[in-house]
């Protein structure tokens, strides 16, 4: 018996923004999707616009697992996780480690199948996509939560909006651009 997906599916169960007050509640698993989806169009625009060689169907699945290990450690805050360097590395060597757990859940010939997407290469460009899609992910969680009058994320957005704009990558910015600024909107002005 093999655990790997009944591992992974549990990753509804994990929320997120732990410690704070949520007026729409977010799992591992709809953050996952919708980094994906941003992934993806942060492929597409750098291949497209920006003459990248990329393949935006390999950055949508290192999205898709871009938190799997999460499933055994759970969602740290980030406030906690890069509190000190020496906290920082600690859970970095937590999370390597859930890794290799998750992947010793599946059998050993499908491994280097999955290999490549839970232990990615960190300094490849397709994983830079994947992180500047998990920040715009954040950053529209707090545009969410602001629009239902929750106050609570108005610093995290701050925060995450500096740390968008430091990607020096065209592609996130023309995304953030062109796309963001319809999350502002209600379904109403959607259909305008």
């Amino acid at each position: 018996m093999n655990h790997f997906f009944a591992y992974l599916d549990r990753m509804k169960l994990i929320r997120r923004w732990g410690l704070m007050r949520n007026t729409v509640p977010e799992n591992d698993m709809e953050h996952s999707m919708q980094t994906a989806l941003i992934a993806h169009g942060l492929a597409a625009l750098g291949r497209v616009r920006f003459g990248r060689e990329v393949d935006p169907e390999r950055v949508v699945m290192l999205a898709l697992y871009h938190d799997a290990g999460e499933v055994i450690t759970g969602d740290l805050p980030t406030p906690v996780k890069y509190k000190t360097p020496s906290i920082q590395d600690a859970y970095g060597e937590l999370e390597r480690h859930a890794k290799e757990q998750l992947l010793e859940m599946l059998p050993e010939d499908l491994r280097p199948c999955f290999t490549p997407y839970v232990q990615p290469d960190e300094t490849a460009y397709e994983w830079k996509l994947v992180k500047a899609a998990d920040r715009i992910s954040a950053y529209l969680k707090c545009i969410e939560e602001e629009k239902m009058g929750n106050r609570d994320f108005m610093q995290a957005k701050a925060t995450i909006r500096q740390s968008i704009g430091a990607f020096d990558l065209p592609e996130v910015q023309a995304f953030m651009a062109e796309f963001v600024p319809s999350f502002s909107l209600s379904p109403d002005e959607l259909s305008l």
